[in-house]
């Protein structure tokens, strides 16, 4: 008889990320129960926009609560993604996912500080902050079905790296018809600005991903 090691990957940090998540979903529920009520109905109503955020409190307890879910759920999935695409680089590199978390947090921080000073310098602070608010209210939206995968990948079965990826272009689609609500909301102020529209799109929603992608690959 010959012995065989068997190499077991410990899951216990992930667990904990996820049970985290989930009690982070538990306390924003029992804390804003109606906001949160509404929030879940936006795929089929615009009502949370209308009523609980007409304000557009970017910086709100709500939305605070939910950012930290869409960061770490974002980031287990772009971890999974390195896992399946390169894991010698996972074998080789234990701080893989602090450095994932922390890109993919300085790059939405970034971006969103950088569209908050043009909305300053330009004196569209109001549109920005709507613009900005109702883009981060969509992604904390797909942060949950992130979370869902991310959960049936890890401990249901191990994904091939063409379903990761076609759930990453689903991902992107619904960004994108995230996006396409949101301008369709602001449509008569984009058509009298058009050409400053497309200057945006193409340096602050379409330029950094080309980015990433150049620096990846």
């Amino acid at each position: 008889m010959q012995l065989i090691e068997r190499h077991t990957e410990s899951l216990d940090w992930l667990t904990l990320l996820f049970v985290g998540c989930i009690v982070v979903y538990g306390l924003t529920k029992y804390l804003f129960p109606r906001r949160f009520q509404e929030f879940i109905a936006l795929p089929l109503s615009n009502k949370y926009f209308l009523v609980q955020g007409r304000n557009e409190e970017i910086q709100h307890p709500f939305n605070m609560l939910l950012f930290v879910t869409q960061i770490i759920s974002f980031s287990v999935f772009i971890y999974l993604v390195t896992k399946t695409a390169i894991p010698d680089e996972i074998a080789t590199n234990k701080w893989i996912f602090v450095q994932i978390i922390s890109g993919y947090t300085f790059f939405i921080l970034t971006k969103y500080f950088v569209e908050k000073i043009i909305g300053t310098v330009f004196s569209m602070d109001s549109l920005i902050n709507r613009y900005l608010y109702q883009k981060l209210s969509y992604r904390n939206l797909i942060a949950i079905l992130v979370l869902v995968a991310n959960l049936f990948f890890v401990y249901v079965f191990a994904p091939s790296l063409t379903l990761l990826l076609i759930f990453a272009v689903l991902l992107l689609v619904l960004n994108c018809i995230a996006l396409f609500y949101s301008y369709k909301t602001n449509g008569k102020l984009i058509l009298g600005n058009f050409f400053y529209f497309i200057l945006y799109l193409c340096a602050l929603e379409i330029s950094p991903y080309i980015i990433i992608y150049k620096a990846l690959t």
